[in-house]
This record gives structure tokens, C-alpha cells and sequence, in this order.
């Protein structure tokens, strides 16, 4: 059971939850006009995640963070970087945090991308270098973890 509790989704939840709580505890109201952007920032994560989840799917490979992929994908969202899902719960956090109007909550956003690296990130990488060796070496060498390169 708690293995199905430390995961990414969780994380992201705990995240929101916490940013919901400090706007109804501590509302400040200093963004106001970035709300529409926030939207926006949470559809286009909302649409990443899409993406990644298909692109993994038509490769049929897992989605489920710490399990063996059957596959490297490395087209598509994966050309950009590396972890398009990660990166679309971030965007959503990001999102949420402007609709919602709380500043204070911007510090959460470099914390729950430091803990998902942490706990997820560098095990899996781990997991596909080991499974995919060099392949997994040129695409890391081209493509950015979180964000593209170049």
C-alpha cells in the first residue's frame, strides 16, 4: 500500500493541497490578472501529460514511476525533455498557483520539483541506463531533464 502512496500524482496533490490551504488561510490577492495564465499554464500541463501518457502507451511502455520500461522513448514530447509528465505536473502546480493568487506558494514549486528528481527521477534514469545503455546516454546527452536544451 504505501508503495502506491509515494507516488508522483500524490505528490502533486500533498503540493496542491497545500497551495488551496495557504490561499484560504493567508489570501493576498497580488497576481489577480495572471489568473487567465495560471488557466493556461494548467491546460498546457494537463495537455503535456496527454501526450507523454499516448506517446508511452503506443510504445507500450509503463507509465508507473520505479517499474521497468519495456521501451526508451525518446520522440514526440520525449525529444523536449526527458520527463514531460514531471514537467506537466509542475506546469499544473505552476498553474495553480497563479489561478489561485498565492505567492507564498511559490517556493513550493523548486521544492516538488527537487523532491520528484529525488524520488523519482534519478531511479529511473538509473533503471533506463541501465536497461538501454548508450541509447539512454546519446538521448540524456541531447535532450534536458526538465526543460529542453539549447
Amino acid at each position: 500500500m504505501l508503495k502506491w502512496v509515494d507516488m508522483p500524482p500524490v505528490w502533486l496533490a500533498g503540493a496542491v493541497a497545500l497551495v488551496w490551504a495557504l490561499d484560504r488561510l493567508l489570501p493576498f490577492g497580488a497576481f489577480g490578472v495572471l489568473a487567465v495564465f495560471g488557466q493556461a499554464l494548467v491546460v498546457a500541463g494537463l495537455a503535456l501529460m496527454l501526450a507523454a501518457v499516448v506517446q508511452m502507451v503506443m510504445r507500450r511502455t509503463t507509465i508507473i514511476p520505479k517499474s521497468q520500461p519495456a521501451a526508451l522513448v525518446t520522440g514526440g514530447v520525449f525529444r523536449l525533455c526527458r520527463n514531460p509528465i514531471y514537467l506537466a505536473d509542475a506546469l499544473v502546480l505552476a498553474g495553480l498557483i497563479l489561478h489561485w493568487d498565492v505567492p507564498l506558494a511559490l517556493p513550493l514549486l523548486p521544492l516538488f520539483v527537487w523532491v520528484i528528481t529525488q524520488r523519482f527521477i534519478l531511479g529511473e534514469e538509473a533503471m533506463l541506463r541501465a536497461g538501454f545503455g548508450a541509447a539512454f546516454d546519446d538521448w540524456a546527452a541531447r535532450t534536458g531533464r526538465w526543460l529542453p536544451k539549447g
